[in-house]
């Protein structure tokens, strides 16, 4: 595996390596598994309204993408809502969720994938993902299938996401600091990584 990390998004070697991920039996493997974790847990929510709800897939598909890249996660967020949707479904399937799930896992791909991370890193790649795709995009989809004005449901979306918001961040920090070395070890993300992430800074230990 290319072990190399990238500052930049428009580095073409970026790109070209997230396509790679496609010819790749070990990776299409591994986002399969994640394709079936998403869709099997996509009915684990607590709902709120009828047009809010909880959902506990995000880590699951933030710790994906930062393995196989934004290409392969655009497909992984296709499959897993069309397959968890017809796993259990839950009135009519509606595209727009569909398109949702694309961008949550391409949003979390583009911060992590061969990136450094750091806690401000999580917090942004979640902030980016609540208010465009929670937020902006999910309360125009409730408010087209609920008949409710968008401005209300905006409104409490922006008050959910807001609330959730440190407790989803603090979520993902415990999930990567926990399997980054186990994924270094299987080589699933570049050695580089498996210091990263740093809560508290350690004595002898220098931040990446």
């Amino acid at each position: 595996m290319n072990g190399r990390m990238y500052s930049s998004l428009c580095d073409r070697d970026y790109w070209a390596e997230a396509a790679r991920q496609f010819s790749s039996p070990r990776m299409l493997a591994v986002c399969a598994m994640f394709i079936a974790l998403r869709s099997a847990l996509s009915w684990l929510y607590i709902p709120l309204t009828d047009a809010l709800r909880i959902q506990f897939t995000f880590f699951i598909t933030a710790l994906g993408a930062s393995i196989y890249g934004p290409l392969m996660a655009l497909a992984e967020g296709f499959l897993s809502d069309t397959i968890g949707f017809f796993l259990m479904p839950s009135g009519g399937y509606f595209p727009g969720y569909t398109l949702n799930a694309m961008l949550a896992s391409l949003f979390y791909a583009l911060f992590f994938y061969r990136r450094q991370l750091s806690v401000l890193r999580i917090f942004a790649a979640k902030f980016t993902v609540n208010l465009v795709v929670n937020v902006l995009l999910g309360a125009l989809w409730s408010a087209l299938l609920y008949g409710k004005g968008y401005l209300y449901t905006v409104t409490a979306s922006i008050l959910k996401n807001v609330v959730l918001l440190p407790l989803e961040t603090a979520v993902m920090v415990l999930v990567f600091r926990a399997v980054h070395p186990l994924l270094t070890r299987l080589a699933l993300i570049p050695a580089q990584a498996r210091s990263a992430i740093p809560w508290i800074a350690r004595k002898g230990v220098q931040r990446q």
